[in-house]
């Protein structure tokens, strides 16, 4: 027998209204009111295994709350009043309750103890909750109930017996016969619910190692008694009368299942309407099968089963649509979840369970070949691919990484998989995660919603046919989520080479093997991945195109291809380079290569009207020999055009039909097509040198998803009161960045010559106004940091910042320039604006290996260590506080 419990002379009490726990049962309750939240939080959250809280039963007048929904919810009152209760029979009133519904407090409880305890925090009301779950111990009775502090607490005396007293009890004539009986009910109650749910040996255990005093509270505690029967089962303090009070409620209880299965064998041997029409469909197809007339359904459904023999399932798959397949023969089309059903096994019969591609022998000096063929530029990416491809050659079945390409759009990325997929000789399936919030997407639906489907994996590998194609996962940086799941986390399971053998689809509800699949995604930053998604692949970042980079591809791949999309050839229109280098330079500043080919593609239209408005004039074909003749000399009298083309209509040669075309002059562009048909230049080599012309205004890089971009920063001053003024659509970071550049030039200012000794305060009576231009862009970011104090500096000091610098780096309060992300991008901005000099953070150095040799070459890379290192650079002559200490 266990020991007693010992419980202290004060408990603090949690109510329960209109239920009573006894000792040994097990509830869980969740506290949400200042009240109970404070009492679980310093009775059981502080205390640990060690605390104690006393359960009181409660009645008011709403006594019509069901026990399941006690069980579930808890028994959160809400809090009490702060009057002193020093009598139990008083009358207890609740917050939120009126003042006509009185809550009775019962003189007798239970201590408990918590099992597992939780807490959590409400959002967006911030409350904090606990749920527990509790354990009833022993009996107590109320002396004394307080309620004067956050929670109520009471003075309470044990109920149970001792050790001794329960031995002498035990040996009690009466009690050893009440036993017999109540162990004789308890088992034949334990055996009927055995053969109806298959279980009880763990109660059998119970009645062999839990003495019979407390097993009688466990038992009735599981059933569904009213209010009053519990009240009367906790007051019997007598063990002898707890258990003749056990007896009779497992006695009756088991009396109601009895008549319960009862009901169920008389329902269950009448047919249901469904049962008979069922029968009565079997007898119309036997009968037709007897007269031949076979229905064509049941041929449709012996091809599905001859085209799911033929797919090549699992074991466990296919004994699982067999099920599916029996449970499909049985039903009638008319029934509404026929449709369903055979769409699933279609679906499962389609699957390329074991279907694969047949890899070509891998070439690699042929994939480079392709490589270099379909993408200028990008050798590091490519270099990277070959090496992929010598590892999938040594090791075809080798876990090769994720590849994920990162850049700006138009670089060509999406092409870069392709490839992949061309080198392998294996099938490709793109795949737009763009905008997808749903997890549905990725796992599907459950076969239980109307209008059910498949994720979006199952379905491509259903469209091309094998399990091992090259997928590409597109704009996986853009996946959002919301109340229907997150996407994000549904494809760490696809992307893991450990998990992804047994994805399971909601809809397929099977595993379906993903790891024969080469996984490639791509995404225009890195920055809004998961962590733990983005560690699952390799980042292989492409940076935009330089200005030669463009032309190179511009007139090996772009122009043939716009013209054969347009129906023309280099006879019909002519680009020539250094028209294609003004596109680059005047229309088009951009990472990648999309909007020059959107201007090509103007081009290319202007000269489709131009041909399709010339009148064709068709030659003698010059293949054909003269025939001398007085009947030919008449006809070409009569009418040579009809006859000239009856000569050519007999040539084999088809090409030759357009030659009325071919005899036009070819349009050539030139710079005055150019402003005809693309408009006028939208940028201007000029722009920089005529927004730095005046004092105050500097040039910085900033990187976009877009790729690298050049930022103005402009400040100007004003009679005010000292204040600080900051617009463009600024976020926190770069605001703090404005901050920092102001208070760094006003400490220096003496020694930058800003101001003299006596007006050291450069704000005093008026104000600085920091501008972004782009107004309609967001911008964040610490990179500004130099370009602000240049701006300022520039603005105090009246000289101008040199036109053919642009600078980027973040600074500290002590002025040291720290090194900031995305340099390639950056310099590659700066070469394509046709800056000349970049000024970089010294730690960014390490970074200069990614940028192209011949960007290097045609810019000064200026490296600065603090702040002095960037002015000094900036401003012609140097630095303002250099030239005043030399003088």
């Amino acid at each position: 027998m266990a020991e007693p419990v010992e419980l202290p002379t004060r408990i603090g009490i949690l109510p329960f209204r209109n239920k009573v726990l006894l000792p040994g049962a097990i509830i869980r309750i969740r506290c949400t009111t200042p009240s109970s939240v404070k009492l679980v939080e310093q009775e059981l959250w502080q205390r640990e295994e060690k605390g104690l809280i006393g359960i009181l039963p409660v009645r008011d007048a709403a006594e019509t709350m069901s026990v399941g929904s006690m069980l579930t919810q808890g028994t959160d009152l809400g809090d009490r009043s702060s009057k002193n209760q020093t009598g139990l029979s008083d009358s207890h009133k609740l917050d939120g309750k009126s003042q006509q519904e009185p809550i009775h407090w019962h003189t007798r409880g239970v201590a408990a103890r918590a099992l597992h305890l939780s807490r959590g925090v409400e959002k967006p009301s911030g409350r904090v909750t606990y749920t527990v779950v509790l354990e009833g111990l022993c009996r107590f009775s109320v002396l004394e109930l307080n309620t004067r502090g956050t929670y109520s607490t009471a003075r309470i005396s044990p109920l149970d017996m001792t050790k001794a007293e329960m031995e002498r009890v035990e040996q009690d004539p009466d009690f050893i016969a009440l036993s017999r009986q109540f162990k004789v009910t308890a088992m034949e109650l334990i055996s009927v619910l055995e053969q109806k749910q298959k279980t009880g040996g763990r109660t059998k255990v119970l009645l062999d190692t839990v003495p019979l005093h407390k097993l009688a509270d466990i038992f009735v505690a599981s059933f569904e008694i009213s209010f009053e029967e519990q009240l009367s089962m906790l007051d019997a303090v007598d063990v002898k009368v707890r258990l003749s009070k056990a007896t009779e409620l497992v006695d009756r209880h088991l009396q109601s299942i009895r008549v319960a299965e009862k009901i169920t064998k008389k329902v269950e041997g009448q047919l249901s309407k469904s049962q008979k029409e069922y029968l009565l469909r079997q007898q119309m197809r036997a009968i037709k099968e007897e007269l031949g007339d076979n229905d064509d359904e049941d041929d449709d459904v012996a091809g599905l089963e001859r085209k799911m023999q033929g797919a090549g399932m699992p074991p466990n798959v296919w004994k699982h649509a067999q099920r599916e397949l029996r449970r499909l023969k049985k039903m009638q089309p008319q029934q509404p979840g026929y449709n369903s059903s055979r769409v699933y096994l279609e679906l499962l019969a389609d699957l390329p369970w074991q279907t694969i591609s047949e890899e070509v022998e891998l070439d690699l000096k042929a994939a480079k070949e392709r490589l270099d063929s379909d993408h200028h530029g990008l050798e590091k990416v490519k270099q990277r691919i070959i090496e992929y491809l010598a590892v999938r050659k040594l090791k075809p079945d080798a876990r090769g990484p994720i590849l994920c390409f990162v850049g700006p759009p138009g670089v060509g990325k999406t092409s870069l998989a392709s490839s992949i997929a061309a080198a392998l000789g294996r099938k490709f399936v793109r795949i737009s995660l763009g905008g997808v919030k749903d997890e549905a997407d990725i796992r599907g639906h459950r076969r239980t919603y109307i209008g059910s489907m498949p994720g979006r994996l199952i379905d491509g590998l259903k469209k091309v046919a094998v399990c091992n194609p090259v997928m590409l996962l597109d704009e996986i940086d853009k996946t959002g989520s919301d109340v229907r799941g997150d996407p994000a986390s549904a494809l760490l399971e696809v992307l893991d080479p450990e998990q992804n053998k047994t994805f399971n689809d909601h809809y397929l509800n099977v595993p379906f093997d993903l790891s024969k699949v080469i996984f490639v995604a791509t995404a225009n930053r890195a920055q809004p991945i998961p962590p733990p998604l983005l560690d699952r692949m390799e980042v292989i970042e492409l940076p935009g195109y330089t200005p030669e980079e463009k032309l190179r591809i511009a007139m090996r791949h772009l122009i043939p291809r716009v013209l054969n999309q347009h129906g023309l050839n280099s006879e019909f229109l002519k680009v020539p380079e250094a028209m294609v280098k003004l596109i680059i330079q005047r229309y088009t500043r951009e990472a990648g290569v999309r909007n020059l080919e959107r201007s090509l593609a103007a081009l290319a239209r202007a000269a489709a009207v131009r041909v399709a408005e010339q009148e064709p004039t068709v030659p003698l074909n010059k293949d054909v020999h003269q025939i001398s003749s007085p009947l030919l000399e008449s006809r070409l009298a009569e009418g040579g055009a009809e006859v000239e083309m009856e000569v050519i209509m007999m040539g084999v040669n088809n090409h030759e039909i357009s030659s009325a075309f071919r005899d036009m002059s070819p349009l050539i562009v030139d710079e005055a097509m150019l402003e005809k048909v693309l408009g006028p230049p939208k940028f201007d080599d000029k722009e920089t040198s005529e927004r730095v012309a005046t004092p105050g205004v500097s040039v910085g890089l900033v990187w976009t998803s877009f790729g690298g971009e050049v930022q103005f920063v402009e400040a100007s001053s004003m009679v005010g009161k000292g204040e600080l003024h900051l617009t463009g659509q600024l976020g926190d970071v770069i605001k703090e960045s404005a901050q920092i550049a102001l208070t760094w030039v006003r400490a220096r200012a003496s020694e930058l010559n800003l101001a003299t000794a006596k007006e050291s305060n450069l704000l005093e009576g008026r104000d600085v106004h920091i501008h972004f231009p782009a107004g309609a862009v967001p911008k964040d970011g610490p990179s500004a940091g130099v370009t602000l104090v240049t701006s300022l500096v520039s603005l105090f000091s009246h000289r101008r910042v040199r036109s053919d610098t642009a600078m980027t780096g973040e600074m500290t309060l002590r002025g040291l320039v720290l090194p900031v992300g995305g340099i390639k991008d950056k310099v590659l901005a700066a070469h394509r604006y046709g800056l000349k000099r970049v000024i970089l953070p010294e730690r960014n150095l390490k970074d200069l290996v990614e940028v192209p040799a011949a960007v290097l070459g045609s810019m000064e890379i200026l490296l600065a260590k603090r702040m002095e290192d960037v002015l000094e650079h900036a401003f012609e002559g140097g630095c303002p506080w250099r030239q005043h200490s030399r003088l």
